[in-house]
């Protein structure tokens, strides 16, 4: 038996479909037979232009074949990652031209991985599983002008029907999608295997003790800095609400840092550190020095569906969270994280008054950990996909 699986992330990139997919790969690689094998088409690591990672154009594991193909340098804008997928994309179809498999596995979050998916599946004459981690055509109607959308919506909307219609199983990463997917493939059977909990994380938990009483309490944000995360319409507003209480760090990159930038400079705030992103283990250590963890949705209708992963990094770490989502994650956050306290998108006041509730001290939170363990979660989802052929 032979898989074939479609990542435009994978280790050592930094980002969710990264660590998910990787997870994956390991908990397939236990299920199969010696003989078997799993061949993985990704790409060198790109997740953020300002932080570079080594890896090995080519690489084998045991039954695990890794290909990671170089794309063109890149910022995170729609354009550059247009370009940069069909170079993916060109390249993952010469690769696999001759080749024949058992079984194709796509992970996407913005469609187009997917849609690849089940175009090379369609042309072996193969079952397709797909793992969709977003609402694409949701996301692009909310996020890009109105006039592009209006162009551009109907034509992924097309192009998200022949693909979902030619997957054998399909995966939502979020149950907030569920109405979103029935609502559209009423003959198609959806799972929900969520993201999780990296062994990173529940190795390296902080300590169950009291913040430091310094009279200023750190408050961490650490991942993407795009449009979707909204920073830049939240964080001037509550640095200077907060400004003696609360000093800010915030580490990562993307397409709206240098917006976050000029309104952090506009707002002449001086509680907020901005810094590049970093390795995992560092990053797990700052998660450790702060007192607060900070998580935030843009206020679109679209993110009123997601589940976002960095929940279950900051769930692990014991720390208060203060997020500012809405729909099924603040739903997800109240039923499932103690110590988290919710507030809705881009409302700074609203943001104040949440923060108000938390408990300033870390708390073990063994049941949010041990249902949400990645190796847990990917070993039953490999044996799911597995029974797709």
């Amino acid at each position: 038996m032979k898989i074939l699986v479609l990542s435009f992330y994978f280790k050592p990139d930094l980002c969710a479909g990264s660590f998910r997919t990787t997870a994956l790969v390991e908990a397939l690689s236990k299920e199969i037979a010696p003989d078997d094998s799993i061949e993985i088409l990704t790409t060198l690591p790109n997740r953020y232009g300002s932080f570079s990672i080594e890896a090995p154009v080519t690489e084998i594991a045991g039954n695990i074949s890794v290909t990671r193909i170089e794309l063109p340098r890149h910022q995170s804008g729609m354009v550059d990652q247009a370009k940069a997928f069909i170079v993916y994309a060109r390249t993952a179809m010469r690769l696999v031209k001759t080749k024949q498999y058992d079984l194709v596995f796509a992970t996407s979050s913005r469609l187009m991985t997917a849609s690849l998916g089940a175009w090379i599946a369609r042309r072996k004459g193969v079952p397709l599983y797909l793992d969709i981690r977003d609402i694409f055509v949701d996301t692009i109607r909310d996020v890009l002008p109105q006039k592009v959308a209006m162009i551009l919506g109907p034509l992924f909307s097309l192009l998200e029907r022949w693909t979902i219609n030619n997957a054998s199983k399909v995966n939502l990463v979020s149950k907030g999608f569920e109405g979103y997917f029935q609502g559209r493939y009423p003959e198609k059977h959806f799972s929900y295997f969520t993201n999780g909990i990296d062994d990173e994380f529940l190795s390296l938990q902080a300590p169950i003790s009291e913040s430091p009483k310094d009279g200023i309490v750190r408050v961490l944000y650490a991942g993407n800095l795009g449009e979707g995360q909204g920073l830049h319409a939240i964080i001037p507003e509550l640095a200077e609400r907060m400004r003696g209480r609360v000093a800010f760090k915030i580490i990562g990159d993307g397409g709206r840092r240098e917006a976050l930038l000029e309104a952090l400079q506009s707002a002449n705030v001086d509680n907020v550190e901005l810094l590049p992103p970093m390795g995992r283990q560092q990053l797990i250590q700052e998660y450790q020095i702060a007192d607060v963890l900070f998580l935030h949705l843009n206020d679109y209708e679209a993110f009123k569906k997601v589940l976002p992963s960095k929940l279950f990094e900051y769930g692990a770490m014991n720390k208060p969270i203060w997020a500012g989502v809405a729909g099924y994650a603040a739903e997800f956050v109240r039923a499932e994280v103690k110590n988290a306290a919710v507030f809705y998108p881009c409302d700074a006041g609203d943001a104040v008054r949440a923060f108000s509730g938390l408990c300033m001290r870390t708390e073990s939170r063994v049941d949010f950990i041990e249902k949400f363990s990645r190796a847990n979660i990917a070993k039953v989802m490999a044996r799911d996909i597995l029974a797709t052929i």
